[in-house]
């Protein structure tokens, strides 16, 4: 018997299960960004790395501007690696392009989530834990959210990050509940699957597009969905 609901936000709440890098790379395509996918790769991994070790997203950074930041990272690694020789105004152009496609998709994306939420809300106690940069609370707000979450985990404040199953007790306890009677909703296998059974709680994987073709072992979560709202 379920009674109360454990939320990743990244990948979940924001893509529909569709992993950060493939949003950013098909945004890339749609704007005709002249890259490979490899070569955005790379760019990728290194913006990524960079806002993990670096306190450059400040607490009171929304989405727009975290994702301004991220996609500026990741072209200027492009440029200063010769993948993409474009000039200060094609920069400009073309950060600008694929950061609005994204942020349009993201806000038609957190409205559908929105309104699951508010159902869901009405019957279960919900926690959110999500590896972030230290400014959930503002991104929350920014899409509508926290009136839903009675308590908020986030991976740079509590030092703790996915797949650690620690980050997960720490909801658990937000919670005041057992185990078995927590849903786990994430996208990740590795990070939001795998540490939620170790646990004991029940797990649905939000299955979307992947970073890499690499299959997992389907009867470990006990729901899998495509739609958030398939869990009403």
């Amino acid at each position: 018997m379920i009674k109360g609901y454990i939320f990743d936000f990244g990948g979940t709440l924001d893509t529909a299960g569709c992993h950060w890098g493939k949003m950013l790379w098909h945004a890339y395509q749609r704007q005709q960004i002249p890259v490979t996918e490899q070569q955005f790769r790379d760019a990728y991994v290194y913006a990524e790395r960079t806002l993990g070790s670096e306190p450059i997203i400040r607490p009171d950074f929304t989405f727009y501007k975290t994702l301004d930041v991220k996609i500026r990272l990741e072209m200027e690694h492009l440029c200063i690696h010769e993948a993409w020789d474009a000039d200060e105004q094609e920069f400009m152009n073309g950060h600008k392009a694929v950061l609005d496609d994204l942020y349009s998709q993201v806000k038609t994306i957190t409205a559908h989530s929105h309104d699951v939420l508010a159902q869901l809300q009405k019957q279960y106690p919900m926690v959110l834990v999500s590896n972030f940069y230290g400014n959930m609370k503002v991104v929350l707000e920014e899409f509508g959210f926290t009136e839903f979450f009675s308590d908020v985990v986030e991976s740079s404040v509590v030092g703790l990050r996915k797949p650690d199953p620690k980050i997960f007790s720490l909801g658990i306890e937000k919670l005041g509940m057992q185990p078995e009677e927590i849903s786990v909703v994430g996208d990740s296998f590795y990070k939001d699957i795998e540490p939620a059974k170790k646990l004991g709680c029940h797990a649905v994987w939000f299955k979307g597009e992947g970073w890499t073709d690499k299959t997992y072992d389907e009867t470990v979560p006990d729901k899998i969905i495509t739609d958030l709202a398939q869990l009403l």
